[in-house]
C-alpha cells in the first residue's frame, strides 16, 4: 500500500483545515489535507453559509420589491421552484472551490480526497475516491472533520417533507406553510428567509423566546421583524412527534395533545461534530457529553500531537472562528510563536434583518457588575436606511461609564454583519465614544449610526465631558424612543 510521510495533517478542508494547512506551509512544512468531499470548503460552503445566504439574498430583494412598489405587483408563483432563487450559486461554489484548491497547490499543500480512518494518534488510512488506498503519517495532526445536522429520536427526518439543515435547499417548490422546530441560529435564519418569501411560518421550541443567547432588546428586535412578516412563535412547547400523512400534509404532534399541520416541517435542532467512523475510538479521544472534542487553550487533545478545531470542538461555531482556530492550533502544534490573544470574535446572525454583535453584552456586563452606558442609534434616523427601504433596527454602543470606553456594540437591521466591525476595531484600539464625533463618515452611510450612538452615550455621561470639537454632547436629531431591551442608565 502507498504511503507519504508530512510534517503536518489536516483533517478537513473547512476553515479550520484550510487556514491551519496554509498557516503550516507557509512556515516551510510539508502539509497534508484529507477531505472526503470532492469539493473543497467543507459545510459552510457546500450546503452552509454560501447557499443559504444567496437565498437570503433573493428572499430580502423580493420583500424589498414588494413592499416599495406601489404601482407594480410583485408576487411569487404559488408552483415557483426553489432552484430559480438560488439561479447562480452553484458558479458561487465553484469558483470558491477554485479558488481555495489554487491557493493549497499554490502553497505545496497535497489534497487528498478520500475517507481518512486513524490507524494511530500518527497514522491515518485514506480510501481515496477511486477506491485506492493510501496511509499518510505525520506527527502532528489537526481534527477539523466539521459537523452535520443532530437528529432527535421523535423526528424522523425523510429529506422529503420532514428537512434538516442540509436538504432544506433542495425543496423543489417554495411551500405555502412551514414549520421550524427549534429556535437557535439556524432556526431562525432559515425561518425568516421562508417568511420574507411569502411563506406561513410558524417556530417552536420549548424556550420563552428564540435566540435565547442574545440580549432581550435584540430578541425583541428579531421578533418584532419576524412577526411583521407573518411569522409566529410557540414558545414554551415541546414536540411529540412528526408525520407525513402520506398525501400533502406532515402533522406536527405537541406534548398536550395540540396538533399543527403544513406542508414542510424544518428541524434544526443545532449541529454535532462528525467525529463517528473515523477511528478515533482506539485512540481514547476525550469527548464530552455534547459530542466535542476536548482541547486546551493550545488546542490540543488529550492524545499528544492531535489538535482539533472549529466545529468540531463546539461554541461558537462559526466560520470566522474556526479559521481563527486552526491558525492558532497550527502555530501551537508547530511549536511557532502564537499571535496575540484575542477574545473580539463577532458573531452575526444571518436572519432577517441582519444581528451582529461583538465584545461586552448587556448581561454581562450585568453579571460582572461592570457600569455601562448604552447609547442607541435607530436606523430611522439614518438616510441610508431609509434609500435601501431598511429603516427597521438600531445600534447600541456599550460604554464604560466615566471614561466612555467602548466595551461591546449590538446591531439589529440590514448591514449589520458588515456594520459590526468598526465597533470591533474601536474595542480593540480602546477608542472612547468620542471617537465617532470626531471622525468624518460619508455621507449617506450607515456607519452614521455610530456617531448618533455615540451622542447618545456623551449627553448621558458626566456632564463636563464634551466631543473634541467643544459642542455640547447632544444628538444631532431628536431623542430616541426608550426601547425595552436597551434601557438606558
Amino acid at each position: 500500500m502507498q504511503s507519504e510521510t508530512y510534517d503536518f495533517l489536516c483533517v478537513g478542508s473547512g476553515p479550520a483545515g484550510q487556514k491551519a494547512a496554509i498557516q503550516a506551509a507557509k512556515a516551510g512544512f510539508r502539509v497534508g489535507v484529507i477531505e472526503r468531499e470532492a469539493q473543497v470548503g467543507g459545510s459552510c460552503l457546500l450546503s452552509g453559509t454560501i447557499p443559504s445566504k444567496a437565498l437570503r439574498e433573493q428572499a430580502l430583494r423580493y420583500r424589498r420589491m414588494r413592499g416599495s412598489a406601489s404601482s407594480l405587483a410583485v408576487e411569487l408563483r404559488g408552483d415557483a421552484p426553489l432552484s430559480a432563487l438560488l439561479h447562480g450559486v452553484d458558479a458561487v461554489i465553484a469558483a470558491q472551490d477554485r479558488y481555495l484548491q489554487a491557493q493549497l497547490a499554490r502553497n505545496g499543500v497535497d489534497l487528498i480526497h478520500g475517507r481518512g480512518v486513524f490507524l494511530a494518534a500518527d497514522r491515518i488510512e485514506v480510501q481515496r475516491l477511486d477506491r485506492s488506498r493510501i496511509v499518510v503519517q505525520a506527527p502532528r495532526v489537526l481534527l477539523a472533520p466539521g459537523s452535520r445536522p443532530r437528529h432527535v429520536p421523535a423526528i424522523d427526518v425523510d429529506h422529503e417533507h420532514i428537512l434538516d439543515s442540509d436538504s432544506i435547499l433542495s425543496l423543489s417548490y417554495i411551500p405555502r406553510s412551514m414549520v421550524v422546530l427549534g429556535s437557535g441560529v439556524i432556526a431562525c435564519e432559515y425561518a425568516s428567509i421562508f417568511a420574507a418569501l411569502g411563506c406561513d411560518v410558524t417556530l417552536i421550541d420549548k424556550a420563552a423566546e428564540p435566540l435565547g443567547f442574545l440580549d432581550l432588546g435584540l430578541r425583541s428586535g428579531f421578533l418584532a421583524a419576524f412577526r411583521a412578516m407573518g411569522g409566529k412563535y410557540q414558545g414554551g412547547a415541546e414536540v411529540a412527534g412528526a408525520r407525513f400523512d402520506g398525501f400533502s400534509q406532515v402533522a406536527v404532534e405537541l406534548r398536550g395533545g395540540e396538533v399543527l399541520t403544513c406542508d414542510i416541517v424544518f428541524a434544526a435542532f443545532g449541529r454535532i461534530a462528525n467525529l463517528d467512523g473515523i477511528g478515533l475510538d482506539r485512540l481514547q479521544l476525550a469527548i464530552s457529553s455534547r459530542g466535542h472534542v476536548q482541547v486546551d487553550e493550545r488546542y490540543e487533545t488529550n492524545i499528544p500531537g492531535i489538535f482539533a478545531a472549529g466545529d468540531a470542538i463546539g461554541p461558537p461555531a462559526l466560520a470566522c472562528a474556526a479559521a481563527d482556530q486552526g491558525r492558532r492550533a497550527a502555530l501551537a502544534a508547530l511549536g511557532l510563536p502564537p499571535p496575540a490573544a484575542t477574545s473580539l470574535v463577532p458573531s452575526g446572525v444571518y436572519t432577517i434583518p441582519e444581528i451582529a454583535c461583538v465584545g461586552l453584552s448587556q448581561s454581562e456586563a450585568a453579571a460582572k457588575k461592570i457600569d455601562i452606558i448604552v447609547g442607541r442609534a435607530d436606523f430611522s434616523e439614518v438616510a441610508r436606511a431609509h434609500i435601501a427601504g431598511e429603516p427597521a433596527g438600531f445600534l447600541a454602543l456599550l460604554c464604560e461609564r466615566g471614561s466612555a470606553r467602548v466595551l461591546g456594540v449590538q446591531i439589529i437591521g440590514e448591514g449589520a454583519t458588515d456594520l459590526v466591525h468598526l465597533g470591533q476595531s474601536a474595542i480593540a484600539s480602546g477608542a472612547t465614544a468620542d471617537f465617532f464625533v470626531e471622525q468624518i463618515f460619508n455621507f449617506p452611510t450607515m456607519t452614521e449610526a455610530y456617531r448618533i450612538a455615540a451622542f447618545d452615550v456623551l449627553k448621558q455621561g458626566p456632564a463636563n465631558r464634551r466631543p473634541a470639537d467643544g459642542r455640547p454632547a447632544d444628538r444631532p436629531s431628536a431623542a430616541l424612543p426608550a426601547h425595552p431591551g436597551l434601557a438606558t442608565a
